[in-house]
């Protein structure tokens, strides 16, 4: 019964439906259990709650991933997707914290200064939050300075960092440059993302990694943790 209410909870978040009410991709799914709803019957199921997130919640997000590389999903539906594990974690949120499950790690992620773009932050940080990892969005338009607070505050193990325009870029370097003007640059893992970016340019400011998308993110930190 458990995989049952798993396998149709990851269909549910590949279709992008959060609640009942929405149709999913294939336009006909409006009044079934969605997302929302097939979370709160794993739940009153006593199913695992790492168990849910990674076979309902990670896997589909994966199963996304690839149907957008091979251009099967463009960015609304993959957007519709991460929605969906977003109401997921809304649920789940208070039942990890009572069951004292740690998270896999901290990781503190911003739009840097000048920069407005957040749809691809927003991705990141859903699928880390759905991954198991605890995520401090700081949104967009962040000065370095706040960067910095943060970090030496929360003490995250990982710090990413977005920008969508050329002009903003070196808005990254100055974080970077500043992490290490605290003493803090040591303590954490950098990694960089966005259009205009690569893999050059992110070694040029010493970042620890480029991030084409939130997938490579989530691959990049597993090797990080030694494939944790």
């Amino acid at each position: 019964m458990s995989e049952d209410i798993l396998a149709l909870l990851k269909e549910n978040v590949i279709q992008g439906r959060a609640t009942r009410d929405d149709e999913g991709l294939m336009g006909d799914m409006a009044g079934q259990p969605a997302v929302a709803e097939l979370t709160q019957e794993a739940l009153k199921k006593h199913i695992n709650l790492q168990k849910i997130i990674k076979e309902g919640l990670t896997e589909a997000m994966q199963v996304v991933g690839d149907k957008f590389s091979t251009k099967e999903f463009f960015i609304p539906d993959m957007l519709a997707s991460a929605e969906a594990v977003t109401k997921a974690m809304d649920i789940l949120r208070p039942h990890l914290e009572k069951s004292g499950v740690e998270p896999k790690g901290k990781f503190v992620i911003a739009t840097v200064k000048g920069d407005l773009h957040d749809i691809g932050k927003n991705i990141v940080a859903i699928l880390l939050r759905g991954s198991g990892y605890e995520v401090t969005d700081l949104g967009t338009d962040v000065p370095e300075e706040k960067i910095v607070d943060v970090v030496r505050e929360s003490q995250p193990d990982f710090v990413g960092l977005s920008a969508l325009l050329t002009t903003t870029m070196d808005s990254m370097g100055d974080v970077i440059e500043s992490l290490k003007k605290s003493g803090l640059r040591d303590k954490v893992k950098v990694l960089v993302g966005g259009a205009a970016l690569s893999e050059e340019f992110a070694k040029e400011i010493g970042a620890d990694a480029y991030c084409l998308d939130g997938f490579q993110a989530l691959d990049t930190i597993a090797e990080f943790k030694g494939g944790a």
